[in-house]
């Protein structure tokens, strides 16, 4: 009887189209991102998450988790290999621990502006890099989406490289950020991005840095007095997806999570720049001091204490994404 039954349910299956085995065929993923729900990054995923799952006819059903609810940088980065999480975006300068070439791209005043690092995501010397980061880690870099240019606020104001001496800043928790408060005698300090407000609330540090449109959906200038146009790293976020996720994919799914990962970048990408280009003079109503800086006096020091050979980044590399158009 109970046979019976089953069989019964099965044929009932198929003659509704249930998917008895579409069910289990369907691949639940969980994307994750410390971003906070209102920025593009964030709302970006989530397009490309039900994008995925359309183009796939369902097969994808891909969960996106905001605001480091599944962990703090490092550990969605260090996620995609223990396989905790199947997709992130995140700063290549995670990846760069793995893989220290990826970090050149934090190298400050690297890039000449925005679309010098796009035409760098589509360069041959970033390609080789993602070659051969998977090579080593088997995670796939599939996307490219500019971040902003980052500036530093302070509850001190400064105009040049040496008012930053003795200044304690927060920086993420990467070797390529320290460059630019070393090279200017700062005291950087690194702190969980989770954690930066309540750091500068408290005093435990005295200033940050981040793109214009973090400072704002963070409320970073809520504990700050002044913003300094330093635009010492130009920055990007990768998409990255693990490689229990990848090596399952086929080739014609590969190339699908690639074109709508890119789609999102692009989207997000001139989100971005649209409100980046609004947001100097939104700090200057609520009361901030926006300072023009003398970003000379910035690269001249770096170039002078913190050589490009120091952070074991090649001078062939560097010469490839000055050319990169």
């Amino acid at each position: 009887m109970q046979k019976r039954n089953a069989i019964k349910a099965l044929v009932m299956a198929a003659v509704l189209g249930v998917g008895v085995g579409t069910a289990a065929a369907q691949t639940k993923l969980k994307w994750a991102h410390v971003y906070e729900t209102s920025e593009p990054y964030h709302t970006e995923s989530v397009w490309a998450a039900e994008e995925i799952k359309k183009r796939s006819n369902g097969k994808f059903d891909i969960q996106v988790f905001p605001a480091s609810s599944l962990g703090k940088e490092t550990d969605i980065n260090q996620g995609l290999t223990l396989g905790t999480v199947d997709m992130i975006i995140s700063g290549p300068s995670f990846a760069a621990r793995t893989y220290p070439r990826l970090g050149i791209a934090y190298y400050p005043f690297i890039f000449r502006d925005g679309d010098h690092l796009l035409a760098y995501a589509k360069s041959p010397v970033f390609q080789s890099m993602v070659d051969e980061f998977r090579a080593k880690s088997g995670i796939q870099i599939t996307a490219y989406t500019y971040y902003g240019a980052r500036h530093t606020t302070s509850q001190k104001v400064f105009k040049d490289c040496a008012g930053m001496k003795g200044l304690k800043i927060r920086v993420p928790d990467v070797p390529a950020y320290t460059a630019t408060p070393r090279a200017c005698g700062a005291n950087p300090t690194p702190i969980a991005f989770s954690e930066v407000y309540l750091a500068m609330q408290n005093g435990t540090v005295e200033a940050q840095e981040n793109p214009l449109t973090t400072i704002e959906a963070k409320k970073f200038f809520e504990v700050q007095k002044a913003i300094m146009l330093t635009g010492h790293i130009v920055d990007g976020l990768t998409t990255q997806i693990a490689p229990h996720v990848w090596n399952k994919l086929s080739a014609a799914e590969r190339t699908m999570f690639t074109e709508v990962t890119r789609e999102a970048a692009a989207r997000a990408t001139a989100k971005i720049k649209e409100r980046e280009s609004k947001l100097a003079d939104v700090f200057r109503s609520k009361g901030l001091q926006v300072v023009d800086v003398d970003r000379e006096s910035f690269r001249s020091a770096v170039l002078k204490n913190v050589p490009l050979d120091s952070m074991g980044f090649t001078r062939a590399d560097y010469d490839a994404i000055q050319a990169a158009k």
